[in-house]
């Protein structure tokens, strides 16, 4: 008798990671949707609709259903997680359908957590249960949660950021700021458009922050060209900026994430913090492979920071390990 697929989906404001039990990270895909303006029919959905942003006809609409986390449009979050599942396992999923481990924001309300739950039942899976990111990516990042003892994780993903002491395959306390890697991009579209009178995408700042991106001052200045239209004129113009300009465009959206872990440092237990003082923090998501991000919170909270194998993939990683862990998990989580 066929064995239904386990599923670890990691759903997140601006990729979607699908995680299949005995083979790993099977599928990797920005979390857009292309659709028809005047039917809202889907055209396009992940790496082909993102290639649409901000070049689609105005009968093409291109967006994200999902904003800080949480989903914003259920309709097109069912498609696409109806698509990405399809893809992830093929003809499989017409025969048997999946049992799903799909991740929360850590705080989402209970109607938020529900909505994530029950569009994963709507496109095709037999079953789902929400774990809530800081766990799951703890379990992605091999930490032994299971233990007694103080573990912190601080997840820094596209459209949240979250910071966990976790302990017994619980939370014992918690902080989150619906602020991410697109805040960050908007931060440095700002400072290009203040600094030089130059608009640039989404896309063009996106490229810039990973390219030569930094939280702190570099030893070797790095420089690229960008490319958009002059303010004054109207016309396409590019002009040259250095990551000195980028670590003073993140001031502020770096500054929430600080006060954030901070804040979690602050409300935990003595016996805890003592633990995470030895062990140090992990950082998982992908705000964590910011140049020098681990240096700046060492740096303002005197606690070693260190980045995760595979940051990007830890959350989604752990929601799939998270289905042999889930008689655990109920014990310690109010709702699954």
């Amino acid at each position: 008798m066929p064995i239904a697929e386990e599923l670890g989906i990691d759903l997140g404001t601006v990729n979607v990671l699908v995680y299949v039990r005995g083979r790993g990270i099977v599928l990797q895909e920005p979390s857009v949707v292309a659709q028809q303006m005047d039917t809202g029919e889907v055209v396009a959905v992940g790496e082909e609709a993102r290639a649409m942003m901000g070049r689609a006809p105005e009968t093409i609409i291109v967006r994200r259903p999902l904003r800080a986390g949480v989903i914003a449009d259920y309709r097109v979050t069912r498609e696409m997680l109806f698509y990405f599942m399809n893809r992830a396992i093929g003809k499989r999923f017409r025969l048997l359908k999946p049992k799903v481990c799909v991740t929360v924001p850590f705080g989402a309300t209970q109607v938020e957590r529900r909505a994530v739950q029950e569009a994963a039942l709507e496109a095709g899976a037999s079953q789902a249960y929400r774990v809530p990111e800081p766990i799951a990516g703890a379990i992605g990042a091999g930490l032994p949660i299971h233990t007694p003892g103080g573990h912190m994780v601080i997840d820094l993903g596209g459209g949240a950021s979250q910071a966990a002491v976790l302990s017994v395959y619980g939370v014992v306390t918690s902080s989150a700021i619906r602020e991410g890697g697109v805040h960050m991009d908007d931060a440095i579209i700002s400072f290009v458009r203040r600094k030089y009178n130059l608009m640039i995408g989404q896309s063009s700042a996106e490229e810039a922050k990973i390219r030569i991106g930094a939280a702190l001052t570099l030893e070797s200045t790095l420089r690229m060209e960008v490319q958009g239209r002059d303010q004054v004129t109207g016309l396409p113009r590019a002009v040259e900026i250095s990551s000195d300009d980028i670590v003073e465009a993140l001031e502020e959206p770096l500054t929430l994430f600080v006060n954030m872990v901070k804040s979690v440092l602050e409300h935990t237990p003595p016996e805890l913090a003592s633990d995470i003082i030895d062990r140090g923090m992990t950082m998982i998501g992908g705000g964590s492979l910011l140049r020098n991000l681990d240096q700046l919170l060492t740096q303002e909270t005197g606690v070693p920071v260190y980045v995760a194998d595979a940051p990007m993939a830890c959350v989604a990683i752990g929601a799939g390990k998270a289905h042999a862990l889930l008689p655990y998990l109920r014990r310690t989580l109010r709702e699954l």
